[in-house]
């Protein structure tokens, strides 16, 4: 099904003080309809619609108030996007925490949000109404200079906390044991450890609802010669601890660890693990959420995976701009199947581009996107 007349919030989120818990709202009393700028194709009997503009968006968590938290690493804050008649399309935005440095990552635990900023973990506690109390505690540092610079956090089963931290370059071999790497803390932030290592760019980061593992979305190197259009996969990755998935040393293809040109080091390419599914090259795979809570989704998507494709920046036909299924079988990922496109027309522009994927409060599905500053659900 198509995109179709929808409400779009136009009010500008305010830019007020917020750090120290205090906070300001804005609400479209009479918000206007209007189309996509080109048609979004759903998959079969869903539709999407407009839920919130927020400029900006990255990554989405589901508060206990029953609202949307919305990273803006541009901007330094994070937003509260509230649905307050409960018609789906969200009438207020509020800045939770401002001055922050490129928060990314956003994560509720035993009542405090966290926070993941380029260079570590910050916590607050929200009132019942999601106000801050006070100003943002640091719990931990990470690495936050240089190449890729945002920050993913999940609490595993076992309550710990789990943050993936980019690489600094495109390929290299980094000084750094916390670059390209998931490190493990424990629930305060305390005691730092690298639980895998060989990621270039895991940025997506989710915890499967069935096995427990942790699964991320992996954005491989650029400039791979002699084929760096569609060289090597993106991947899907299911993390064990003390385990190395490649980068720089290797990229997975066909099921195998493949040596990267630069080093030729077969030898420790067979120490590594391949990733558990391959993907179209170039795609930045980013945010990504399981589905067991989508229940307004039919019944097949509760064992499958939704990844938010942000798109590549260096082929000459374009790709990715849009968000994909994966299914499971077995708790491994088999196969993936377009799930919303079109946010890349046919002459290759993109009018939007997903950052992130998450389930709402009432089963829907929610998608972020950074490019056009939007919040869409889809729901039948």
């Amino acid at each position: 099904m198509m995109g179709s007349h929808m409400s779009i919030i136009l009010g500008c989120i305010a830019a007020a003080t917020i750090a120290c818990g205090g906070s300001s709202e804005t609400t479209s009393v009479t918000p206007p309809s209007g189309d996509f700028p080109s048609p979004l194709t759903v998959a079969s009997g869903l539709q999407i619609k407009y839920f919130a503009k927020v400029p900006g968006a990255r990554v989405m968590a589901m508060g206990a108030d029953g609202a949307v938290y919305v990273s803006v690493p541009s901007g330094g804050k994070v937003v509260r996007v509230w649905d307050a008649n409960g018609d789906n399309v969200a009438d207020s935005l509020r800045v939770v925490v401002s001055g922050l440095n490129g928060p990314s990552g956003l994560a509720f635990h035993k009542g405090y949000l966290y926070i993941a900023n380029t260079d570590g973990v910050v916590r607050v506690q929200l009132d019942a109404h999601g106000v801050a109390n006070g100003a943002p505690v640091a719990v931990n540092r990470l690495p936050g200079n240089g190449g890729h610079s945002t920050r993913t956090i999940v609490f595993g089963a076992d309550s710990a906390m789990y943050v993936t931290v980019g690489s600094s370059c495109n390929l290299c071999v980094e000084s750094d044991p916390e670059r390209a790497a998931a490190v493990r803390f424990n629930e305060d932030g305390s005691n730092g450890q690298v639980f895998a290592r060989g990621l270039r760019n895991a940025v997506g980061l989710a915890v499967n609802p069935s096995t427990h593992a942790l699964w991320v979305s992996q954005n491989e190197r650029d400039d791979i010669q002699p084929d760096h259009q569609d060289l090597p996969p993106e991947e899907i990755n299911i993390l064990a601890s003390g385990k190395d998935y490649g980068w720089p040393y290797c990229y997975s293809l066909h099921g195998a660890a493949v040596p990267n040109p630069e080093y030729n080091d077969a030898g420790r390419c067979a120490s590594t693990v391949p990733a558990a599914l391959e993907m179209q090259a170039h795609s930045a795979p980013l945010g990504m959420t399981f589905l067991d809570k989508a229940t307004l989704l039919p019944a097949d998507y509760r064992g499958d995976l939704l990844v938010a494709f942000h798109g590549s920046w260096d082929r000459d036909q374009p790709t990715g701009a849009k968000v994909v299924r994966v299914h499971i079988s077995g708790g491994q990922p088999t196969s993936v199947e377009d799930f919303v496109s079109g946010w890349q027309r046919e002459n290759g522009s993109r009018w939007g581009r997903p950052a992130d994927v998450q389930v709402y409060k009432d089963g829907s599905v929610l998608i972020s996107d950074d490019h056009s500053g939007s919040i869409y659900r889809v729901a039948p």
